[in-house]
């Protein structure tokens, strides 16, 4: 099982704030999965018919969209996943499709609307922690762009840098790929969010990454408070 821990500058800065964790091991990532897509499109539908009336305001006033609309606000930036929801709600957008173990987290993320990134169990080097972002903190964002980071967001750090960022997402160095076998999912919620809400999305993950993978082995799930 892999060691992560909270700073005190994160428990400090972020008050009232979770990360939720879910590590596996012992997946198939590897090949496409019909049962996966048969519930993506599941999930579409019940988007469309519980959000079919919705405006952007009505988004933003569903509590746990608010909470991080409030985040994101503090930073002049705007909740990336609401947008997403809004393209296959009003715009019928569908779900992408990408490697199962990236699907089954996007699926969730949707659903609950809690903001998950997904890492290569492989990828990450011990010490990890939960973080806050000073000055002078930059990291290279997935699609290879190195990027300072704003002091004060939550973020993930490992032995080599910071591995993922609430407002500018993950790193390069630690993405699922068809090859990952172990996956680490860090649910960030900041305050206003639920610990119940943290929790149902890593449960919603691991059933999803069970539909193409039953055998899979949970090393651990569990919610860091701040």
């Amino acid at each position: 099982m892999l060691a992560i821990s909270p700073t005190d500058e994160w428990r400090t800065s972020h008050p009232g704030g979770t990360i939720g964790l879910l590590e596996i091991t012992g997946l198939d990532n590897a090949r496409p999965s019909p049962q996966l897509n048969a519930r993506k499109r599941e999930i579409e539908a019940n988007l469309r018919e519980g959000y079919k009336e919705f405006t952007r305001q009505d988004f933003l006033a569903l509590p746990v969209m608010a909470a991080y609309d409030r985040y994101y606000t503090r930073f002049n930036k705007t909740y990336h996943l609401q947008l997403q929801v809004e393209s296959i709600v009003l715009k019928g957008k569908n779900l992408p499709d990408g490697s199962p173990a990236v699907d089954a987290n996007f699926m969730a993320e949707v659903e609950t609307l809690v903001l998950t990134a997904g890492h290569d169990l492989a990828r990450l080097r011990q010490p990890v922690s939960i973080d806050t972002s000073r000055e002078g903190d930059h990291m290279i964002l997935m699609n290879g762009t190195a990027k300072i980071i704003r002091a004060g967001d939550m973020i993930m750090r490992d032995a080599d840098g910071i591995s993922c960022s609430i407002l500018y997402g993950q790193d390069d160095r630690s993405p699922i790929t068809p090859a990952t076998s172990g996956v680490l999912y860090v649910a960030y919620a900041p305050t206003g969010i639920p610990l119940e809400s943290v929790a149902l999305q890593l449960r919603t993950i691991e059933a999803y990454v069970r539909l193409f993978s039953p055998t899979i082995t949970v090393e651990q799930l569990r919610l860091l408070s701040a």
